[in-house]
């Protein structure tokens, strides 16, 4: 593919400084970028490789002197990067129409333009939405949904009468709706308890690889609009996530949490049943969330507190055999000092 600069630069809302009409045809990294390619800077920890780079053209917020080819000036080369890298990326590979390799039960739907990989398996009265594509693998069970554009990677499990909105994307081996971790002690044994709920993902949602989202126990476990999550994340039956909100890879949320609008969880995170997390809360990684969090609060460590606290007490940590030491030689002190300051102290 190929692109003009003063067509990236209107895709993203910039403006050109040098030549507009050079041509683009890909977006690489400032160390790896030929001169065919267009890259972006955005932290200042690269300032030499942004002096070393073959890049044909940078993407920048402001002008960078000594830069010899066309830049692109733009209030936040992140979010200009990943439009551009939008327009470079290559359209996933569709079966065309339904494979006869696959299982589609009589009473299935299929909307149009849909496409159905060879080893798919869609169960009695299922719903795939148009557009919608389903690599090898992938498993919809009776009466799930699936809705429009959506697209499953291999091995992605929908079980029965989940619901999986329109555009959404579910990398390989994510299981969705299987049973929540219920059970009920009764003497020396476990009695499970049916999970007759269903998890519903809304419109527009990205599910990392081999997430395990549990269907509820009543009711629904709900992945609201625009929710991202990374790879290896378990999400527990009845648990809700607000709009917009990330979760990074390893984390875990037990049952009935709920998270509110624009949260980031970071890496590692484990959440207890039953808390809420505000809207625009941030947890850091490897946080132990124990308690409930107040909207646009910051909190880090196990358990977790307020972020500047635990950076305070994480500098002391780190200080500790020293202070050990002083704490040490000021016995010996008191104790050279005699019985008669003791007594005094």
């Amino acid at each position: 593919m190929q692109i003009e600069i003063h067509e990236i630069a209107r895709q993203v809302g910039g403006r050109v400084c040098g030549d507009g009409k050079r041509v683009i045809e890909g977006i690489k990294s400032l160390e790896a970028a030929e001169p065919g390619d267009i890259s972006f800077f955005a932290d200042t920890r690269y300032a030499d490789l942004l002096q070393e780079t073959r890049a044909g053209a940078i993407m920048v917020r402001e002008e960078v002197p000594g830069f010899k080819g066309p830049q692109v000036i733009v209030a936040n080369p992140q979010v200009a990067y990943a439009r551009v890298a939008a327009l470079f990326q290559r359209a996933l590979p569709r079966y065309s129409g339904v494979s006869p390799d696959a299982f589609i039960h009589p009473s299935a739907r299929i909307g149009a333009g849909a496409s159905i990989h060879p080893l798919v398996f869609v169960g009695e009265d299922a719903f795939i939405g148009d557009d919608a594509a389903l690599f090898p693998g992938a498993y919809v069970g009776a009466r799930a949904r699936i809705g429009a554009r959506t697209v499953l990677h291999p091995n992605v499990s929908v079980l029965h009468e989940c619901i999986v909105g329109n555009d959404v994307i579910v990398h390989a081996g994510t299981v969705i709706g299987s049973d929540g971790f219920g059970y009920v002690r009764d003497g020396g044994r476990s009695l499970k308890i049916p999970q007759i709920g269903i998890v519903q993902i809304d419109d527009g949602v990205e599910i990392g690889a081999n997430n395990c989202i549990d269907r509820a126990a009543l009711g629904r476990t709900w992945i609201q609009q625009g929710v991202k999550t990374d790879n290896l994340v378990q999400i527990a039956h009845n648990v809700v996530i607000g709009e917009g909100s990330l979760v990074v890879a390893l984390t875990g949320i037990s049952g009935s949490v709920k998270i509110g609008r624009g949260v980031i969880l970071g890496g590692q995170v484990g959440i207890a049943d039953h808390v809420e997390i505000g809207d625009g809360a941030m947890v850091g990684s490897q946080s132990g969330i124990m308690r409930s969090i107040e909207p646009g609060e910051a909190v880090t460590g196990s358990p977790a507190m307020p972020h500047r606290q635990f950076m305070r007490i994480a500098a002391l940590t780190a200080r500790l055999p020293q202070l050990n030491e002083r704490v040490k030689k000021l016995e010996k002190m008191i104790e050279a000092l005699g019985p008669s300051v003791k007594g005094r102290t």
